[in-house]
This record gives structure tokens, sequence and C-alpha cells, in this order.
């Protein structure tokens, strides 16, 4: 047995415990903290929580068993070092692997200082096309003859820069189009406009390849009218292809009729890239409704770029369907208003389905007959094997609400932290909301499946978000933070495991289409910011007192003779905030925000 290491990790950041253990299949895993056992921490590899000081000394170990017994690992221990030791790094879509948009370690940025007179625009650093990806973040990089805290930019020019984060000056910027190629058109689709390259936000990992790796799907036309989608890693320092990359993403699966076949001109990568224990996760979405299409997820080796599953859950897309129109007959697609699938200690990824074909006739195991799980929460099994639907949940009237283009999936999921109910049971929750203005509280180890007769979910609001969900959630000190199209920034508290019936907070000022994706600084549980962007020209950024959304400390209309304007609003955005700084991406470039110079 390879034994596990002991690991020192900053607030706010995540710790991964692993292990290698050899004898005859199958292996059972069993990780335990201080000596008890970790609910659903049954893989090879055990990702803890974003880390807090009160996690500093806590001790793991893992039983592997098998039918010739069990062996015990070594016991290895947490260490939790200040948010400054090693400086913060934003690696993937809000922050961590549950997407709860939360960096914890931000000492730079207080309730006293976010205001307009105090903080403000720094620059907007010009660059080739559209960010519709979340900007990345790494301190303390060493690229470009010295260390520099980095903020990666990727755009819909099939471009990806890295720029230090202080000053602005560029470190690399690379294409990831090959010769003779173009980014492709909009697909007669204007949801992502006028040219298609890096859609969705990328991930990073320190530890790849020689100097670390960033991995982003790119979308290109070749000279003879070819679609291509292709996973590339690029190395931190440079921006140079590693692992033989860039690999072209294919796919197929099977379905009653024979196979299905990913086709890469009929999608793009809308949700955000996911990383976890090795595996690469892209998922999939059309070009608005336009058939045919289906709901990939294709998974990848992070340190060969070979693909190791493909999974599409609406393999009878397209087929007839009495009564049927194009929204329940085609599809599900996965979108998530950008953001990416989520995944919990054992492994498992998570994610919401768009409107689409499913089956209310379901087989022995309760699942839709035909393995088309339109609005539904997936829970997604495999990692580096085979990739499956191990569990669901689909609403009472989903028939009805994909008929209607009613999607469930225009909203993304959060994994929720475990919660204790009102009996002392840990809970293990994932919420999502969508086009219907409810918010959705789902079991994630008793997921619900489908009664035409009833949601049997642990906790469901309705129409508590009026306008409709296209974009992701936030998580802050018990709080759930929602920003419906064209309604308030909403928080929601959350005691013995259930949300408030109502909010408990709210911002004065509503948020035009599509909403907000709220994100927030905070340094440990003291100086909570929720910070949201707006789809207006010109766009604004706003800060919230996290315990009080009634109390905005800026936005970036505040400041005479329009100082801190950043330009046209984008659809999407969520706003990265590191190393003292906030940064949002923009129609044609980056805006960094911070504390200004006087």
């Amino acid at each position: 047995m390879t034994q596990p290491v002991n690991a020192t990790v900053p607030v706010g950041q995540t710790a991964l415990f692993q292990v290698v253990a050899q004898g005859s299949t199958p292996l059972m895993y069993q990780w335990y903290r201080d000596s008890t056992a970790i609910s659903g921490a049954t893989g090879a590899m055990y990702t803890t929580a974003a880390v807090t000081t009160s996690d500093n000394g806590a001790t793991f170990k893992v039983i592997v068993s098998n039918a010739a017994g069990t062996v015990t690992s070594s016991t290895v221990t947490l260490t939790v070092g200040p948010a400054g030791t090693t400086g913060t790094d934003v690696t993937t879509f809000k922050n961590d692997l549950g997407r709860t948009g939360q960096n914890l370690a931000e000492t730079t940025l207080t309730l006293a200082n976010v205001n307009s007179t105090t903080f403000g625009l720094l620059r907007v650093i010009p660059v080739d096309g559209k960010v519709d990806a979340q900007p990345l973040f790494l301190s303390k990089l060493t690229a470009a003859g010295g260390s520099h805290n980095a903020v990666f930019v990727a755009t819909e020019n099939d471009s990806v820069y890295a720029f230090d984060a202080d000053s602005g000056a560029a470190l690399w910027h690379v294409s990831l189009l090959k010769s003779g190629e173009m980014t492709s058109g909009n697909h007669s689709c204007s949801q992502v406009d006028p040219v298609i390259g890096v859609t969705s936000t990328p991930v990073i990992d320190r530890t790849a390849g020689p100097h670390g790796a960033l991995y982003v799907v790119g979308m290109s036309l070749d000279s003879a009218s070819m679609y291509h989608q292709r996973l590339h890693a690029l190395d931190l320092t440079t921006g140079a292809e590693l692992f033989g990359g860039p690999m072209e993403i294919s796919g197929s699966f099977m379905n009653a009729s024979g196979t299905t076949t990913f086709s890469p001109g009929q999608y793009e990568e809308r949700a955000a890239l996911l990383l976890a224990n090795g595996v690469i996760y892209t998922s999939w979405t059309s070009h608005c409704d336009i058939a045919p299409y289906g709901g990939w997820i294709i998974a990848f080796n992070k340190s060969t770029l070979a693909q190791t599953s493909a999974l599409n859950v609406a393999p009878s897309s397209g087929a007839a369907l009495s009564g049927g129109n194009d929204f329940d007959m085609n599809g599900p697609a996965i979108w998530m208003s950008g953001d990416g699938p989520a995944a919990d200690s054992a492994g498992n990824v998570y994610l919401l389905t768009g409107n689409g074909r499913f089956e209310p006739t379901l087989d022995a195991n309760g699942f839709p007959n035909q393995g088309d799980f339109g609005n539904s929460f997936l829970k997604i099994s495999g990692g580096a094997g085979s990739l499956a639907v191990a569990d669901y949940f689909a609403m009472s009237n989903e028939v009805d609400e994909s008929s209607q283009d009613g999607d469930l999936g225009s909203g993304g999921e959060m994994l929720l932290p475990d919660l204790t109910d009102s009996t002392g049971t840990v809970r293990h929750l994932v919420v999502g909301a969508g086009k219907d203005g409810n918010i959705y509280v789902v079991d994630r180890d008793n997921m619900g499946k489908f009664s035409p007769s009833a949601n049997h979910i642990w906790q469901e609001l309705d129409g508590v978000v009026s306008g409709g969900v296209r974009a992701s959630p936030a998580y802050f000190n018990s709080r759930l933070y929602y920003g419906d199209a064209s309604g308030t920034l909403k928080a929601f508290s959350i005691a013995n495991a259930k949300l408030s019936t109502t909010p408990t907070s709210q911002s004065a000022a509503s948020f035009t289409y599509p909403g907000a994706s709220p994100t927030i600084s905070a340094n440990g549980s003291s100086n909570g910011i929720v910070w949201a962007h707006e789809n207006t020209d010109p766009a604004v950024l706003h800060a919230y007192d996290a315990t009080n959304l009634a109390h905005e400390l800026y936005n970036s209309n505040q400041a005479s003779g329009s100082r801190d304007h950043f330009g046209t609003g984008n659809k999407f955005i969520a706003p990265t905030i590191a190393g003292g700084k906030v940064f949002v991406g923009t129609t044609n470039g980056l805006a960094v925000f911070g504390l200004l110079a006087h």
C-alpha cells in the first residue's frame, strides 16, 4: 500500500488525501477523520471541504478491505496555516468542488474599506474577445522571470492569457487555434455571440506537469468547414501545450436503436470544467434548442488527456414522441448558466439538466426506462471508470415543464456543506433552481427520483425566486444567496439543515436578465462580502454586507465622473476575488478592482 501523506494548506483551500492499494477486486475504502468514519468518503482519494482554523491538527486514515480482509493506512495530519502563508488560489469555477463561490482567505478587502472612497476600478486589461469564462487566479507563480500573482483569462476568440494580477503586465498569451482555423460562428443562436471559442471556465492543477497545468476547451472551424472541440492542457508558466495535447473530443453511447455519436459542431461547452480525483469532466449544451443534440458528459485523464468515459443522459433525443415538440423531444443538454458540475468527497458528480426527454415510465430501479433525464438533478458515479447515473430527482411536472421550455438546468447546482438536522442526523444536500422560480433542496444520499404525484425531496421553496434562475448560487456562514432574473439578490438563512422559507435579507437593487451569480470574500467567518455583477450598460459591480444584503457597501456607479465604469455588461458573469482584488470579465477585457492609492 502507498500511504497517504500529511497535508498543509491555508485557510479557505481544500486538502487531498489519497492511497494506492493492491489486491483482489473489488477494493472497498472508508476514510476516517479523528477515528470517525466520514460519510460518503469511500474512494481511494478524499478531498476535504474548504478548511478553517478549526480543522488544524485533524487526523485522517483509510481502511481498505476486500474478501481477504482489511488493511488500515497510516494516520496523517492536516495542518492549516493562516491565509497568507501560501497565498490564495482560485483554480476552478466558484472556488471549490462544491461550487460555493466563497474565498475564506481574503485578508485585504473588508467591510470597512470596500467603499467608493477607498475602493474602485484599477484598470481594464484589453483582450481579443468576450470573456465568458470566470477568471482564475494563482498566487506566487514563477513565470516570465519572476514571482507573480497571476490571473488567467480565456476568450471567445480562442485565446488564453496570463497577466500579472498586480500590474496588469502580460506574462503570456496563446491561441488555441491550429493553422488555418477560425473560431466558430454562432450557429444562428444568440446565446453565445458573435463567435464561439472558449465559453466554459477552465480548471487549474498546480501539481500537473513540470510547472502546473491549465485545462481548457476550445471550439474551432477548419478550412474544410469541419468543427472541432479540443481539450488543451497548458503549462502555467508559458502557455505551451502539455501531455501531447490538444485532444480531439469525441464520444459514442448506446441507446435502444444502436449508438449515439457526439458531433462537435452541434455543441458548445457552457458549463465549467470539473477536475476531481485526477479526472477532467466536460459537459455539453446545444446551440439554443437546435436539434439534434443530447446530454453529454465526457471525461478525460488529467495526466494523459486520454478519454476515460462518455455518458449521454439523452440517448433517445430526437426520436418520435406522440404529442411532443422540440422542447420535450430533444435533449436535455447541460449548460447551467456557466456553473460547473460539482463533486463530493467520494468522487460522485452532480449537475442539473435542461428541458428535454424524460420517460415517466420507470424501470425496476425507478429510473426512466429509456435513460433520458430531462429537467433532473443527476448524481453520476464512475470517476476514472464507466460513468453512470447513480441517482436522480425529476419534478413531478417534468413533462409539462419540458414541453414549455421550462428548464431546471437554466441554473446551476451547488453542494451545501454537511448540515445537521433537528434529529442530530448529518445531511448531505445539493441545491438548485431554474426557470420555474422554485428552489429545490435534494438529499444526495436519497435524491427522490420521480413520482407524478409529489416531489420526494428534502425541501422545496415554491416561487421564492420568481424571476426564474439563470445563474448559480453561493454559500457563506449558514446563508444561501440567489439572484433571480429581474429580481433582487436574496439571502436565505439555514438552520437544522433547512432553508428559511423567505429571504432573511435582500438587496434594494434588482438585477436585470439573467440575474446574478454571486461570489463571496471573507477572512474565515468575518468580513463577509457578497459580490455580484449586473448585466447593464454600463455593467455594474456590487458589493454587499453578507449578513445584510440591504447594506450595500459599494457599486461601480457611485464614484463621480464614471471613474469605475468598465464597459458593457455580459451574461453569466461571476466575479473572482483573490489577493485583495476583484476580477470581472467584460465583452473585451478584464476589469480589475481593488484598494485605491492615496
